[in-house]
């Protein structure tokens, strides 16, 4: 079996690490280096470098829609399957029809819900009690194609963002093999573009904290950008960002964004619904801290506004 891997970030390295034990993987497809860390030192993708480990090729096209040689290359592995497992570009239709049997891609959501790049983040800002990851037959549209296999992942009060997405990305792994294993015997299922929901990019504009909603969409958001770009909010004429809290069930008559109580157990603040009590914040210049730990060398005021 002659497979083709296509990915980049942390997420994909399970899968690759899966796919290597069980198959021969001919060639990995990977995002060029990218600047990282203050230094801006060019850092290969963590895909890039399993994969090198292994003394698998690595292609790392800028824009494999319009890069024929590499697409010629491609043609020659002459794979059974190409295996994405975000990637970060969109596939072509000239490359989609090269494997024998089928490109599939695993994707970090119960599909149709969720397509897009963030659908990890966004199902926890929104509340979901379960995600899960969808096997899916590749078409041109953005994770429109034919579903294979699925796995549910149930969402505890408490999780973050990234304690789920390191939960997927494991699982996904055995869901793959499982995939291409039972190929020939899965039936495929359409999707319903009425079910479906788009979660774009996070960016930071959407972690500034609106402290009118209620306690538990705020905390919501607060889990949903953990570990990042972390849920912000401003005290006195500084950032303060917000790594953790829990809803207190407290009917209050206080504007919304007031600080109404500060203690080694957190900051209490007012909002729309109930209250949300902070237990986790970093400042500028500082580590994050919980906040009996900041409070020790640093003042909260009660009566204050987050804003």
């Amino acid at each position: 079996m002659n497979i083709v891997f296509m990915g980049t970030p942390d997420f994909s390295v399970p899968s690759l690490k899966a796919l290597i034990e069980n198959y021969d993987v001919k060639a990995v497809f990977t995002q060029p280096d990218r600047p990282k860390g203050r230094g801006n030192k060019l850092t290969m993708s963590a895909v890039k470098q399993v994969a090198l480990e292994n003394g698998i090729p690595v292609y790392q096209p800028h824009n494999l829609k319009k890069e024929k040689d590499i697409i010629e290359k491609l043609r020659d592995i002459e794979p059974d399957f190409i295996i994405v497992v975000a990637f970060g570009q969109i596939l072509s239709k000239e490359v989609l029809e090269i494997p024998k049997y089928a490109c599939i891609n695993l994707h970090a959501s119960l599909l149709p819900k969720y397509r897009g790049a963030a659908p990890i983040n966004f199902a926890i800002i929104n509340g979901e009690k379960k995600s899960g990851n969808t096997s899916m037959i590749m078409g041109e549209g953005l994770d429109t194609g034919d579903m294979l296999l699925k796995q549910e992942v149930e969402i505890g009060k408490d999780m973050t963002a990234g304690e789920l997405h390191d939960i997927l990305s494991q699982k996904g792994a055995g869901l793959l093999i499982d995939t291409i294993n039972n190929f020939s015997d899965i039936k495929r299922e359409k999707q319903d573009d009425s079910l479906s929901c788009y979660a774009s990019m996070m960016s930071k504009d959407m972690a500034k904290i609106n402290w009118s909603r209620k306690a538990e969409d705020i905390n919501n958001l607060i889990r949903g950008l953990n570990p990042r770009p972390i849920a912000f909010t401003n005290y006195e004429d500084k950032v303060m960002k917000i790594y953790k809290a829990q809803v207190i069930n407290k009917k209050i008559s206080e504007e919304p964004g007031r600080i109404l109580k500060v203690s080694k157990e957190g900051i209490e603040v007012a909002c729309g619904e109930n209250t949300l009590l902070i237990e986790k914040v970093q400042f500028p210049g500082k580590k994050p801290m919980v906040v009996n730990e900041y409070i020790r060398g640093n003042e909260i005021k009660e009566g204050m506004f987050l804003k």
